[in-house]
């Protein structure tokens, strides 16, 4: 299975989002940050995403007779080369983004106390014109405000947030 099939599933892409951060979660830890997935459906995408190389044992002890283990993310399986990619490919990666992060967004609503005005909850979507070259100014402006905090670890002072930048082409109205 190459990477776009791995990840192209709702369920698997919020495993790989609640695994950043250098996180080694158990199964069980994973369960606490997708509440609303199944223990059936969560161990069976954990070990789809183990055994297409994303995720790998970080450690195992044995727990009442059973072993348990602590998965972390490979950083460097769990990035989609897009060279190559369809059209009937990039829909598929857009509208499984798409689906996970309304599923992590709908998750955080359910969750108690969650108050997007006082957790900065934000989104908007800005029509700009931008020639070639300013889009890649922007592409790489965005990659340096972005790319260093990729590297934040969890600590008692952060929360895990979601980004999802989004850029494409809009339609031009005909005249």
């Amino acid at each position: 299975m190459n990477t776009l099939e791995l990840l192209a599933h709702p369920v698997r892409l919020r495993i790989v989002h609640a695994m950043r951060g250098g996180r080694s979660l158990t199964t069980a830890e994973l369960g606490e940050l997708v509440p609303d997935v199944s223990k059936a459906t969560l161990y069976r995408h954990v070990d789809v995403l183990a055994g297409g190389g994303v995720l790998e044992v970080a450690e195992e002890r044995r727990v009442r007779g059973a072993v348990e283990r602590r998965y972390r993310l490979r950083q460097e399986r769990a990035v989609v080369d897009a060279e190559g990619l369809s059209a009937e490919d990039y829909w598929r990666a857009f509208t499984t983004a798409v689906a996970a992060l309304v599923a992590e967004f709908g998750a955080y609503l359910d969750r108690d106390g969650a108050d997007p005005a006082a957790d900065l909850v934000g989104f908007r979507q800005h029509a700009v014109w931008l020639s070639r070259d300013e889009l890649e100014a922007l592409i790489a402006d965005l990659r340096a405000v972005i790319a260093p905090r990729l590297a934040n670890q969890p600590t008692a002072q952060r929360a895990r947030y979601l980004l999802s930048p989004i850029l494409f082409p809009a339609a031009e109205p005909t005249a």
